[in-house]
């Protein structure tokens, strides 16, 4: 077993504060046996956190990547695959969620897409509405969740793109893809925005007290690797600290934390050797996992204090 878990650090100083306070027991003693493998990643800049690196990463693409952080990981290529979607394997894919921009007094923030609220029936319809725009350019549109439509068109290939995971409640230019390369979803992010301003649902919405939508965000763009495997397992990934880090409620974190190590991280401890955990911060990541090791090195392992906190703050 080989578990992903993102969000395990934070840069906030508020969460840094609360990662003091943690006590993660299982964690504790994983780190005592298992020795941490380097760290993959670079910094918080980077258009893919390290999370989806290291997924990418366990999947093998792009292959032999020196630039994993800025990549192009296919991510919606994967999703039409697993659909059965026509071309899947050929096409260039890419992910995009409907989302709420909040202007602000100077710049534009994305609102979290959780809080628009949306069932499968008000997503289908917004994506009905904005449809006719995007196949008006050859961008041909498929539901996948409510919070997920794929889209395809060839100009979505290698187009690098910041994750959504990097945007959540930040603001919004110093993470739009570079102009040339995606005039084409400029235009059309403005085109969606300029149809919903005054649209009916939008009205409908604002009465119930939800947020509107008025815009999508372009993710997980390219191809997949033609040599990729379709049958390649996936590893698991526990994304139960995403929303407390996103929305900075470092309460929920700790607890999403000792959950976390109460279940999974206990399992993983008692079963050994055929485990690997993969600790994953807005900088870095680093992989833990059993190691052979001499008897002097096991016996004052267990003499020395733990450095739980120093590496969950280094991530």
């Amino acid at each position: 077993m080989h578990l992903i878990v993102p969000f395990a650090g934070c840069l906030s100083d508020a969460g840094r504060q609360a990662l003091q306070t943690l006590q993660l027991p299982h964690l504790d003693k994983l780190l005592a046996r298992w020795q941490a493998g380097p760290p993959l990643g670079t910094d918080e800049f980077s258009l893919n956190p390290p999370h989806e690196q290291a997924l990418a990463l366990t999947m093998g693409w792009p292959a032999g990547s020196a630039t994993l952080a800025q990549d192009a990981l296919p991510w919606a290529a994967l999703a039409a695959m697993r659909l059965g979607l026509p071309g899947a394997a050929q096409a260039a894919w890419g992910l995009l969620t409907p989302v709420q921009l909040v202007p602000g007094r100077e710049q534009i923030r994305l609102g979290d897409p959780a809080d628009l609220q949306l069932d499968e029936a008000a997503s289908r319809e917004l994506l009905q509405i904005v449809r006719p725009l995007f196949e008006s350019e050859g961008v041909i549109l498929h539901w996948l969740a409510p919070l997920q439509w794929l889209a395809t068109h060839d100009s979505l290939d290698t187009l690098p793109c910041a994750s959504l995971d990097r945007v959540i409640g930040r603001h919004l230019d110093p993470w739009l893809a570079p102009q040339r390369a995606a005039r084409l979803l400029r235009r059309l992010q403005n085109e969606v925005q300029m149809l919903m301003y005054t649209h009916p649902v939008n009205e409908q919405r604002e009465a119930a007290g939800l947020p509107v939508f008025n815009s999508v965000w372009l993710s997980g763009c390219g191809r997949l690797p033609a040599a990729w495997a379709t049958d390649m397992p996936i590893p698991p990934l526990d994304d139960r600290l995403r929303r407390p880090a996103l929305t900075e409620d470092w309460a929920a974190w700790c607890e999403a934390w000792q959950a976390l190590d109460a279940g999974p991280l206990r399992s993983m401890l008692q079963a050994g050797a055929d485990c690997s955990l993969t600790l994953c911060g807005e900088r870095r990541a680093r992989t833990l996992a059993p190691a052979s090791r001499s008897l002097w090195q096991r016996v004052s392992a267990s003499w020395r204090p733990t450095q739980l906190h120093s590496l969950l703050d280094a991530l």
